[in-house]
């Protein structure tokens, strides 16, 4: 199985799949957590490009091939091998975060992403994809505390420093893809505490597993 997160900066993606691997590791499941960027060598490299704040000035359309690349590489190298062998694979952004944040953020055409992402993945889809719903102010406010704490601010802040429009449309654009996908999409309220947000997780995929004939 095949499970995505989503959600704007600071909702918690990353908190809600590390206790998911967790409970589905207390289950006797041998889950990969991976992300994007970054979830292979290639992208680690081209991670430090496109989330550096003091990195060059990168134009829409190459941060977009870059984010590609990473895709690319990563679907290759990491998910469908995992998949393979039977594992559920646990990825923190993937297609859905180049439709929201280079379509609806960017202002680039959806449907022209979507045919590269689906070149970039081999039509790779998830089989559930967790979509982390919080407020915007909220999560760009924990999002800069977790840099500050992490000593990220400019490392990993080049999203961060957007503008507040801008975080607001990637928010609207994650709406409209829910809309659209109803039964591939889970909301899940991430304006709760941790633990409860990865409990609404679980449950979700939980049903998912059922639904293929799987239990937890």
């Amino acid at each position: 199985m095949f499970v995505t997160f989503e959600g704007i900066e600071g909702s918690g993606k990353s908190t809600a799949a590390r206790l998911l691997v967790d409970y589905l590791q207390e289950r006797d499941f041998d889950p990969l957590l991976t992300k994007e960027p970054g979830g292979c060598p290639l992208g680690r490299t081209l991670r430090h490009i496109l989330l550096d704040a003091r990195g060059q000035s990168v134009s829409s359309r190459a941060e977009l091939f870059l984010f590609l690349a990473d895709r690319a590489q990563h679907t290759a190298e990491i998910i469908r091998p995992a998949l393979e062998a039977g594992q559920i694979v646990l990825c923190d952004r993937y297609a859905d975060s180049t439709l929201a944040y280079q379509g609806y953020g960017r202002g680039l055409d959806t449907e022209f992403l979507r045919r590269l992402n689906d070149a970039a993945t081999g039509g790779l889809v998830p089989d559930i994809t967790l979509f982390l719903d919080v407020p915007v102010p909220c999560g760009l406010m924990r999002a800069g505390q977790r840099n500050k704490e992490a000593g990220t601010v400019v490392s990993e802040g080049r999203f961060e420093s957007e503008s507040l429009i801008f975080h607001k449309r990637v928010q609207e654009g994650y709406h409209a893809l829910v809309k659209e996908e109803p039964e591939r999409f889970a909301v899940i309220d991430a304006s709760q505490p941790a633990e409860d947000v990865a409990l609404q997780c679980l449950s979700a995929v939980e049903k998912a597993l059922r639904q293929r004939g799987s239990v937890l």
